[in-house]
This record gives C-alpha cells, structure tokens and sequence, in this order.
C-alpha cells in the first residue's frame, strides 16, 4: 500500500470492516480547497439570511443608483451638455442592461423571475435529482478517496486527544458518575429469579462437576507442604492443657471412682493431680516444641489421609452423598437468591454513595489507565494506528452508501426548501456577480460608446 508521498503505508485499498469514522478526522487542517471548503466556519441560517438579504440590497441598490444616473445624464444632454454626460448616460445604460441580465441570470437559478413561468428558470427546483445525484457523485469523486484521506488520517492522534481529556478531573468525575447511574440502572432492570435460576443451574452443574475429594485432598496436601497444620496444632495443644488445668476436680473425682476402696483419699487426690499436671506438661511441650514427634505423626497422617481421598472410592462417595445432602436443587435455588439479592443491594448502596469504596476503587483505575495513556508511547502508536484504519476502513467501505445518501437526501428534499437553502449557501457571491454585471456592464458601454465617437 502506497501513502500520498510514496512510502508504504497502513490502509489497505479496500476492506470488509465495519466502523465508525472519529470526529476529530472532521477537524484536521485541510490542504484539499475541496476540503477547506466544508471545513469553513459554519454560520446560522440567521446570519446566512441577514448576509444574503444585505448583499441583495446593494446590489439592487447600484442599479437604482444606475437608474437614477441614467435619468440625471438625459436631462443634461436635453440641455446641450457636453460629451461627458454622453460618456456617462452611456454607461449607465450599459450598467442597467448589465444588472437587469445578470438579476434574470442569478435569480433564475432559484426562482421564476417576477414569478413569470419562463422556460429555463427555477433550475434548482426542476433538477434536483440530476444535481442530487451529481453532488453525491462529486462528493465520492473528490472527497472520499485514498488520495484525499490518507494524508488527513496520518495526522489522527486520538490517543493524545482520549488522554488530555480524561485528564480533567470534571471528565472523570463525569464518566464515573454516568458508568455508576448506568450500572445502577442495569442492576434494577434485572429480573431477579431469572439471575437467581441462573446461578442456581449454573452452581449445580459446578458443584456436580467438582472432585469434592480430590479438592480436600489437594487442600490438605498445601497445609501441610507449608505448614498450615502448625498453627492449628499450638492452638489445640494450648486448648487442651488449658481444659486439663481447669478440670482438674473431674479427674481428682475419676480418680476416686476407679480407684480401690482401701487405698487412701490423699492418694487418690496426689493421683490425681500428677494426672494433671503431666498431662499438661504434655500438652505445654507440644505446643511449645515445632518440632515435637507428636506434630510430625500428625502431619503424616494428614498427608496419608489425603492420599486416601484421592485413591478410596469410599471417600468420594461420601462427599457426593454431603453434596446432594446439603445441596438439593431447592435449597441451591434459595440460596442462589439470597446470596444474588445481597449481592445486588450491596451493589446498589456502594454504587449510590458518592465516595464509596468501589467508586474509589473504579476511580483509581481510571486514573492509573489515563496515566499510562497519556505516558506509554507504544499503547498511543497501537490505539492510534488502529483508530487511522478503521477510520479509514470504514471511508472507504461506506463511501458509496455516503454518496448514495447525499444523492437520495437532495432528491427527497422538497424542491422550494432545496431552493432556498443553496440560495443561503451560495448568498453574496451570487449577488456580487450582480455587482460585477452592473459594472462591467458599464464599463463595456462606455467604451462601445467611446469607439463610437473616435469612429464618427
């Protein structure tokens, strides 16, 4: 692919994609005239119709002038003036011939002189569809093509246009405020036992498919590989020196049951706190020691059990039958319910507070996103080289349709408001034409006029 200037380019020569050309591609100088044209700054039809009104006047202001000079000459030359007032009533009847031709020629454009149905008059109202059809054929031709777009389309840098605006703080503020109104809005369109239903089939058909066993198993195997269980160990030795200590009468009181009738209570009661205390002691150590032997069988066992889940049927089984015992498709419905209802009023709430720790959330990604925007070199290359295609892409696919548009809107535009608003359009350089007639009018007179005399 060639760009205007010779070297390989990005756009293809045609294209099958679908997009919507940028807006900025509408403000890119223009170094087309066709372009510097359309891009010119737009007026108010009330200043279009003040400006064409203004200029209609002085150019029906000069020929009155013409007239009023044609009738002051002929009184002069009545009265034996000399050659000037020839020279001059000459010119100014050259001048009203001049204005009178070029008013049948510019009015007959749009109108029907003095309303008179003259043939060859009213021309934009009787060829609307041929000019449609021209103008959308013109269009196309000059403006939509390879030639003409790329050189405007290599200037695109929306990416620093996105950044700079996203960097205003009032923009942002906007776009949070209309994402969360937005999302807000979704939230309370939503049929809430259809979302319920969903999640529900959606959880079953998870549930069913998940290994419960093998799930435990690999659980238990990453306790223990990073010693997880410890933890749980010193909390249950502290546990249990602690109820020992505090139990203390309910062993001394075993110890008296069980023991022999003969043997003396103060025996029993020694006994029974040696019990105690050893126990204690016992349970002290392991909690105190990481590496007690009691810690170590336990975290071998742990691992043999979870060997076993994934090996024993038994245990699969048993965790299917938990699954279809807690989880019945009723209870999963409700569930899914509830937890969606919660789901979507917590929702709802942060997304209704103006400094709420989700806004904040959603906030500082969107900064931290225009930040690396507005700083990061290749993501602005990436986003503008592909907006340079699409809206190129898009041109080129659509310019048909482009000129086809045009043509059908002029063709479809009733004939008297078409009329009207090319005459607006085109307003003072119509009536300048006027002007011109008038004095070149004149001035062709006069040197008829002078020719004539030098030639007698």
């Amino acid at each position: 692919m060639q760009k205007a200037d010779g070297t390989k380019g990005f756009y293809p020569e045609s294209t099958s994609r679908i997009c919507v050309v940028p807006a900025w591609f509408l403000k890119l100088p223009a170094p087309n005239p066709y372009f510097g044209i359309l891009l010119s700054s737009p007026m108010t039809t009330e200043e279009k119709q003040r400006q064409l009104r203004r200029h209609k006047a002085i150019a029906t202001g000069l020929f009155v002038l013409m007239v009023v000079i044609y009738i002051l000459t002929l009184v002069f030359l009545k009265r034996g003036a000399g050659g000037w007032a020839g020279a001059v009533n000459a010119f100014s009847e050259a001048a009203m011939v001049g204005a009178l031709a070029d008013w049948f020629a510019v009015t007959a454009l749009f109108h029907h002189p003095l309303g008179l149905p003259i043939p060859h008059t009213n021309l934009i109202e009787k060829g609307k569809q041929r000019i449609g059809a021209n103008l959308g054929g013109f269009v196309v031709s000059n403006f939509l093509t390879p030639q003409n777009l790329r050189p405007y389309l290599s200037k695109l840098k929306p990416s620093g246009m996105l950044a700079k605006w996203l960097q205003s703080e009032k923009h942002q503020h906007l776009i949070l405020t209309e994402a969360a109104n937005l999302l807000a809005d979704v939230l309370r369109r939503m049929d809430d036992e259809a979302v319920a239903a969903f999640l529900a089939r959606q959880g079953g058909t998870l549930l069913q498919e998940v290994d419960v066993s093998r799930l435990v198993s690999s659980g238990v195997r990453y306790a223990v590989e990073h010693n997880e269980q410890e933890a749980a160990i010193t909390m249950l030795a502290d546990k249990m020196r602690t109820f020992i200590v505090e139990q203390e009468g309910l062993v001394r009181d075993k110890v008296k049951k069980e023991s022999y009738f003969f043997v003396p209570g103060f025996v029993n009661n020694k006994l029974a706190e040696k019990i105690t205390s050893g126990l204690a002691h016992y349970f002290r150590e392991i909690a105190e020691d990481p590496q007690h032997r009691i810690r170590q069988e336990i975290s071998r066992e742990l691992l043999k059990w979870a060997e076993e889940l994934t090996t024993n049927p038994a245990w699969k089984e048993k965790f299917q039958n938990l699954k279809k015992a807690f989880l019945p498709e009723e209870k999963l419905a409700e569930y899914a319910l509830a937890a969606w209802s919660k789901l979507k009023d917590t929702l709802l709430e942060e997304l209704s507070q103006p400094d709420s720790s989700m806004l904040r959330y959603i906030q500082k990604a969107l900064q931290e996103g225009v930040d690396k925007l507005a700083t990061d070199v290749a993501m602005q290359e990436k986003i503008d080289n592909w907006a340079r295609v699409q809206a190129y892409s898009a041109v080129l696919r659509y310019k048909d349709s482009a000129g086809e548009l045009i043509s059908n809107t002029v063709g479809n535009w009733p004939a008297r408001e078409l009329s009207q608003k090319l005459e607006l359009e085109v307003r003072k350089d119509l009536q300048y034409i006027r002007v011109n007639g008038t004095l070149v009018g004149g001035l062709v007179g006069l040197l008829i006029y002078l020719l004539t005399q030098w030639l007698a």
